[in-house]
């Protein structure tokens, strides 16, 4: 029986994040999210990468059929879409700054001091939206209710994992 929520990280899990990236994956900390079928599909990656470049998308997605339909799903136009309400709607705009509190918080747990990524999260948060796969990968990785705009991306995008087996 695989379990969901088991973050550690396996050689297995590496080999397939490898043929999902078609490159060898780096340092990954945790999955932070696994498909149903229970390949990872969002990565954990630390704020200073092994060889000394800051990267502050924490949450990363790895599964290709994930990230194919986030990107048909960013070609529709949401991303202006969102846009325009983040700047009228104020509800919406004060849960999405929390989203980028949570996010921030949960990179900061990992007790990594990187001055260059300090209060930069992912996915243009906390004013505007410019990536929904940060968005997605947030939302799958914290669960629902932390992302307003990654779960409404979520919501619409296909069941990616029952067409074809993953990798």
């Amino acid at each position: 029986m695989i379990d969901h929520n088991d973050k550690k990280v396996t050689a297995q899990d590496l080999t397939c994040i490898e043929t999902q990236l078609g490159r060898t994956p780096r340092d990954v900390h945790a999955i932070a999210y696994r498909c149903p079928c229970g390949n990872a599909a969002v990565v954990e990656t630390p704020p200073r990468l092994s060889h000394g470049e800051p990267f502050p998308t924490f949450y990363y997605a790895t599964c290709p059929r994930l990230t194919a339909a986030i990107s048909t799903l960013e070609s529709t136009g949401l991303m202006a879409t969102m846009n325009e309400r983040l700047e009228t709607d104020a509800e919406l705009a004060g849960a999405y700054a929390a989203a980028h509190d949570d996010y921030l918080a949960a990179r900061a747990a990992l007790k990594m001091d990187v001055p260059e990524v300090d209060g930069i999260s992912a996915g243009g948060m906390p004013n505007r939206v410019k990536c929904l796969h940060s968005l997605v990968a947030h939302s799958l990785s914290a669960g629902p209710g932390v992302n307003p705009l990654g779960d409404e991306a979520l919501a619409q995008l296909p069941q990616w994992w029952k067409t074809e087996p993953c990798e």
